[in-house]
């Protein structure tokens, strides 16, 4: 678990990935690397996400790839099976939470709430997803959850983007940011490779003007 949190902490952002045809596995994977951001949640919001995993594990292992919007356990083994390296889910389930972790899988829990994040540090979790981050209040929910969980860093996503981005970043309690800014829709149903490289470089450097 501490490895890939500190692998994914490295690159400051984590594109958040959404495909509808395993074929763009790989050229969003290559306009990624060529960015700089070698890692990749891809949701499972779409029937193509555990092949698109597959065949990015497969035929790009300079990418940390792992699943996002995971819902039940059935996509975890699923997930994992493809060659993921991490679990992202949008909430906290107990029981999802506590497969990952009795199979050793990464996993990063959505919360947004003291009590959430109170479930996390019972289960030796140092890492949680907040999620929506935005609409939840931001840096400042964070910041006031961490003052009593002082253990404990987050990766929000949810409204942030390259406006917003260098104010999550500023924060020590904040380890990466997921965003699916530099990886939209529309550029990949358009084969706009480069423009999801040219918007990745963009995020590195955000990141990289924050954290050096």
């Amino acid at each position: 678990m501490n490895h890939i949190s500190e692998d994914i902490a490295r690159y400051g952002v984590v594109p958040v990935v959404v495909l509808n045809d395993p074929a763009e596995a790989l050229p969003v994977a290559d306009a990624l690397l060529k960015g700089g951001l070698p890692v990749a949640e891809v949701t499972f919001r779409t029937a193509a996400a555990e092949e698109a995993i597959r065949i990015i594990a497969a035929e790009r292992p300079a990418m940390l790839v792992g699943a996002g919007t995971v819902l039940t356990i059935d996509q975890v083994d699923r997930a994992v099976a493809a060659g993921a390296k991490f679990i992202v889910c949008p909430g906290f389930d107990p029981e999802i939470v506590d497969y990952c972790i009795g199979k050793n899988i990464p996993v990063f829990p959505g919360c947004t709430t003291a009590s959430e994040v109170a479930w996390g540090v019972k289960r030796g979790l140092t890492v949680l997803k907040f999620f929506p981050a935005e609409q939840c209040g931001g840096v400042a929910t964070i910041k006031a959850l961490c003052a009593a969980y002082v253990g404990v860093k987050f990766m929000p996503t949810g409204g942030i983007g390259p406006k917003n981005l260098k104010d999550y970043l500023s924060c020590d309690k904040i380890v990466c940011c997921g965003g699916s800014w530099m990886v939209k829709g529309d550029l990949i149903k358009a084969g706009r490779f480069d423009e999801i490289e040219r918007l990745s470089k963009e995020a590195v450097a955000l990141a990289k003007e924050v954290r050096g």
